[in-house]
């Protein structure tokens, strides 16, 4: 073969090389980038997530759903705060991305977003357990503004202008308010502790607190008093767990708070290790049926008694059912109040003026006063004798 028709063929043996380059390089689907910030996480079906990881390891919180709820596991299956939960879900949803960052893996440690040095790590599970997607939050960058963030199962990393804190505790996805009442609707407070019981009244017409059989000589600490009264407006629990999982608790404390609607909450409190236990249920006296006369010949009176009738078993009923399998500590100064014992509360009347022995008599006469035969002795010192005497 002569050189000519060798250099023939290496030329199109080159343009073959070059063509097949070209034709790998449009046949690969191009990454296409944002022209501005879009959503990390595109596409996320929230009915197909049936478990929740906010963490890494055995410091996760664990969330799950039963029953068509989520419950916090970390908490005995504690019902999660649907609130916090769409906040959560929110926030992972808001995460937004630019330009790739960098696509190796091998980065990924030095920008922390790897599980074991991420700031935060959120995943969404299937009813299987496979991922269905994830956010990884990591280190911020050398100007302060941003975060790098990737997905779960993605190598690719991107810097986001900004990345939510995610909650990181167990506590935080559940709702910890037990009670919020109104002072106004409170009627009556009686607390009973191993010393006795004493029951507290709202002053009529005022602002005070009294209390039932007062005795006569003592007086009635009323801040104090006020507080234990007031004491559900804002009740809140550190910690929750099922009462087989807290043993050798004696529920010898007990706070009853009566509303003027007659519904009445009963506190049964323990105290173990420095810790104080609550379980709570709710009461109304008459649970019978609400039923609407047909006709509609009720007047607008009794149709207004029926309906705060049939509100007030819907809360007690609600109330009773939320919280009837639990055991909650409560936080030290709050069970203060509703454990107080009556001496806490009372202090003694002030003396009359001018009396500062109970024996003591007003216009007894002094020895200034008495006549000189009445007056006790006086010995007087012994003079030395004058020698010149």
């Amino acid at each position: 073969m002569s050189n000519r028709n060798l250099g023939i063929l290496a030329a199109v043996a080159a343009v073959m090389v070059i063509w097949a380059i070209l034709q790998s390089r449009w046949s690969r689907p191009a990454r296409i980038e944002p022209s501005a910030p879009a959503p990390l996480i595109q596409g996320l079906d929230t009915s197909a997530i049936d478990s929740i990881t906010v963490g890494v390891g055995d410091d996760a919180v664990k969330i799950a759903k039963k029953n068509d709820r989520f419950v916090v596991v970390n908490k005995a299956d504690y019902p999660a705060d649907p609130k916090q939960i769409n906040d959560l879900i929110s926030k992972c949803l808001d995460v937004k991305r630019t330009k790739v960052y960098t696509s190796n893996a091998k980065n990924h440690e030095d920008l922390e977003v790897t599980e074991g040095k991420a700031r935060s790590v959120v995943k969404f599970l299937k009813a299987d357990g496979s991922l269905l997607t994830g956010v990884v939050v990591g280190k911020s960058p050398e100007s302060g503004q941003g975060a790098f963030v990737r997905m779960v199962g993605s190598d690719d990393v991107y810097l986001a202008e900004s990345a939510p804190w995610f909650r990181s505790t167990p506590m935080e996805y559940l709702n910890a308010e037990l009670l919020a009442l109104e002072a106004d609707d409170v009627n009556s407070v009686t607390v009973t502790t191993p010393d006795g019981s004493y029951t507290l009244r709202p002053q009529e017409g005022g602002s005070g607190t009294v209390m039932e059989n007062l005795p006569a000589d003592k007086t009635l600490k009323t801040s104090d008093a006020r507080s234990v009264l007031t004491a559900l407006t804002s009740l809140r629990f550190d910690d929750v767990n099922t009462p087989a999982a807290v043993e050798g608790l004696t529920f010898n404390h007990q706070y009853s708070c009566m509303l003027d609607n007659t519904i009445q909450y009963t506190l049964k409190l323990a105290k173990k290790d420095g810790k104080t236990y609550l379980r709570c249920e709710a009461s109304y006296p008459d649970m019978t049926p609400v039923t609407v006369k047909k006709g509609g010949n009720e007047s607008e009176e009794e149709l207004k008694k029926k309906e705060a009738k049939l509100m007030a078993q819907g809360r007690v009923q609600e109330f009773t059912l939320q919280h009837k399998n639990w055991v909650y500590t409560i936080p030290a100064w709050k069970a203060g109040y509703l454990t107080k014992p009556q001496a806490d509360l009372l202090e003694d009347k002030p003396k009359p003026a001018g009396l500062s022995d109970p024996n003591d008599q007003v216009g007894a006469p002094t020895e200034a006063t008495l006549p000189v035969e009445q007056r006790e002795p006086v010995d007087e010192p012994n003079q030395a004798a004058d020698p010149n005497e």
